[in-house]
């Protein structure tokens, strides 16, 4: 059997369609590939090979007697270990979430085993999604896999990591702050943020409500396409879009010319590196050898985007992980009262960065600043929000960096977290 660990999505369901190879052995496949070289890469927290292997086999039986599985037809997918998964362990690389194993199925993780897929297991992130090089991972630390010396970027590390080494044939990230783009783009794969609500939430563990999304991370464009079998409305999610789903895989086929691309003069200011200009800049080229039409925009507000980012996403992740007591689920620290029982369980439980944006959130949140900050962080969001809806009515996308850097050296930012905060700056 030749490899087909390196077969984008629509290739290698095609060929288990047509019986060229079966969904056991590539599954068998990834699961060896995994074996070999993921002690180097570090992108996977648990591996479920026999469940793997058992999901195969019903594709296989469904496929011989001649019914379709469905797009994702043995399509071995490493989902983010922030999805909860019925029987495998689920814990957001956190230990406040140790031993927790989760009864139902997060509905994207429904639909893409409702579509043929299989498990391979879950992939690392910074812990809660907090982190733009998953070197907050309280599990192990995952390296870029171009260069092991490297950081993925994050909070998705794992997943853009398992994707760029052929370690899953796709996964799904989640996109708070950057969190699928700017990983995908330090490891070279195609990742996609869609539009809030377009892909339900639900059994998606949260850290900020507003702004969570959940996305595919893939080999190429057409398999990013074909996962719009995860988008469409959920009723288990209020905050999903009741609309229709279009045929991503139809708009592949148009062409870039005469289509308007900005490019925002603020995303080209001070402190990008020349490498990623140059690179995002050769790209706009392309474009317009195409028969795009490339016209500068203004985004005037962007200079209050981070800071505005890193004021409402930590006061929404205070309240969201408040529910971590010790008492319902996961790590439970012993104490002789239950007040120290929960400040030991919080305490030890969560990592340095997680405290470290709770608190930053409980204090923009109180009672003596909450105008101060939060409320004036929510008003400039609006502005920010007005400047993209002005620069849409004049073109039909931007094109911009997502990274003011190519990947960092791994310890290069942790002793600074403002340089690390940064990262996502775009």
């Amino acid at each position: 059997m030749s490899d087909c660990t390196d077969l984008p999505i629509h290739e290698l369901a095609s060929q288990i369609k047509s019986k060229k190879i079966s969904a056991s052995e590539a599954a068998k496949a990834y699961l060896d590939r995994i074996a070999r070289l993921d002690s180097k890469i570090g992108s996977y927290v648990t591996v479920c090979g026999d469940l793997a292997l058992a999901q195969a086999k019903v594709i296989d039986g469904q496929i011989a007697k001649g019914k379709d599985p469905g797009p994702l037809a043995g399509i071995p997918l490493g989902p983010k270990d922030i999805y909860l998964t019925e029987g495998i362990p689920t814990a957001c690389a956190s230990k406040i979430l140790e031993g927790y194993t989760p009864p139902y199925n997060s509905t994207v993780i429904a639909r893409c085993l409702g579509a043929g897929s299989v498990i391979l297991g879950k992939v690392n992130l910074d812990e809660f999604a907090m982190g733009s090089s998953t070197e907050n991972s309280t599990v192990k630390i995952t390296k870029n896999p171009w260069d092991l010396s490297r950081v993925p970027g994050g909070s998705s590390g794992g997943s853009a990591a398992a994707v760029s080494a052929d370690l899953c044939t796709a996964s799904l990230g989640t996109d708070t702050g950057g969190s699928i783009r700017q990983p995908a783009a330090l490891c070279g794969i195609v990742g996609i943020k869609p539009t809030y609500g377009r892909v339900s939430r639900y059994g998606v563990i949260a850290f900020a409500s507003s702004l969570d999304q959940v996305g595919p991370m893939t080999k190429d464009v057409t398999d990013a396409a074909l996962l719009n079998v995860i988008a469409g409305h959920d009723p288990h999610d209020s905050t999903s879009l009741d609309l229709p789903v279009p045929d991503y895989l139809s708009f592949l086929k148009k062409p870039v010319k005469g289509l308007k691309v900005g490019i925002p003069k603020e995303y080209f200011a001070k402190g990008i590196d020349g490498e990623v200009s140059d690179a995002v800049r050769k790209a706009i080229k392309k474009m317009e050898e195409l028969g795009a039409r490339i016209e500068e925009v203004s985004l005037p507000n962007t200079e209050y985007a981070c800071a505005c980012y890193y004021i409402v996403a930590p006061a929404e992740a205070s309240s969201n992980l408040a529910r971590y007591d010790g008492v319902r689920f996961g790590f439970r620290a012993k104490g002789e009262t239950l007040a120290e029982m929960y400040e030991k369980t919080k305490t030890e439980g969560f990592g340095r960065e997680v405290k470290r944006r709770i608190m930053l959130g409980t204090y923009v949140l109180s009672a003596g600043y909450y105008d101060a900050y939060y409320r004036k962080a929510q008003k400039a969001r609006t502005v920010i929000r007005q400047d993209f809806e002005r620069v849409f009515k004049k073109v039909d996308f931007l094109a911009t960096p997502v990274s003011p850097t190519t990947a960092f050296k791994i310890g290069e930012k942790t002793a600074d977290p403002i340089q690390m905060y940064l990262s996502d700056i775009y």
